[in-house]
């Protein structure tokens, strides 16, 4: 991923506080200015933290003191900086968030949230295939690219025409395996809820749902018996069948339709021992 604007233009040297005096003082507003600015932030959001005295201002520009929540929102307001990059003067980049997450393997099933806090970086896109490239058959992408241009991220978006959910696969989840590992993601097509009775011609083409459970969530094929939902495990996998009341008690939503999941040689069967089964009482 390459930035819009260099990092240092967005996060220039300097301690935190006096980054953020430069700013003020850039904007023509004193000390006294941001006391009263801050008291009308304050007033709006009907909660006094957003204010910011003028002896905190001095503190926080002179020290380094990491304000609260509130007052980097007010002052992201006042300075009219976006709150993303005020943020990065103190060191906290959001857009490692996902690589934070990916750092911590969770052990049960659970949605994962793509957030794109900052629309202006911009991302390399394949802007021209290779016309002798096959297609059909397997290859590198980076080979079949012939042209890479950069678009910003907020016009990649624009360009979906429809918008998918992501799940992580929890490392002690088994129901599909070895088909599908813990530990894989998972994209949901959140319109396609509607459980499709035919099982298919064999286990890669039956259809995986993804629900969400009154306590978390679970993924894997399905049978609907009147208001008994099932979650049929692959044979191999260890688990049992677990049996739900629909709707009351699960939600179906949507259905797996891409799976991105590591590949171990030795996976860690210990899970496999302890199946779990839920029966509706």
């Amino acid at each position: 991923m390459i930035r819009g604007r260099s990092l240092q233009s967005r996060n220039p040297p300097g301690p935190p506080g006096q980054r953020l005096k430069a700013l003020r003082e850039a904007l023509g507003i004193s000390g006294r200015d941001v006391q009263t600015h801050s008291r009308l932030i304050a007033r709006s959001q009907g909660n006094q933290r957003y204010c910011i005295s003028h002896s905190s201002l001095v503190e926080i520009e002179n020290s380094t003191r990491v304000p609260s929540v509130h007052k980097l929102f007010t002052l992201s307001a006042l300075y009219r900086i976006n709150f993303v990059d005020l943020l990065l003067f103190f060191g906290i980049d959001l857009d490692q968030i996902n690589t934070a997450r990916l750092a911590v393997k969770l052990p049960r099933t659970h949605l994962v949230p793509s957030e794109i806090y900052d629309t202006e970086r911009r991302v390399s896109f394949p802007a021209k295939f290779d016309p002798g490239t096959r297609i059909e058959e397997t290859n590198l992408l980076s080979r079949m690219v012939q042209t890479w241009g950069e678009i910003p991220i907020a016009f990649v978006q624009n360009l979906a025409l429809r918008k998918y959910l992501y799940g992580f696969i929890g490392m002690d989840d088994y129901t599909l395996y070895p088909m599908i590992r813990p530990g894989a993601f998972v994209q949901i097509d959140d319109e396609d809820t509607k459980i499709d009775p035919d099982p298919g011609e064999n286990e890669f083409e039956r259809p995986i749902y993804f629900f969400q459970l009154r306590e978390g969530y679970a993924y894997g094929w399905c049978e609907l018996e009147g208001k008994v939902l099932s979650i049929i495990p692959h044979v191999m996998s260890g688990r049992k069948t677990r049996q739900f009341n629909y709707p009351d008690d699960i939600d179906v939503l949507g259905r797996v339709v891409a799976v991105a999941m590591p590949l171990r040689r030795k996976p860690a069967r210990s899970s496999l021992s302890a199946p779990d089964s839920k029966r509706i009482g």
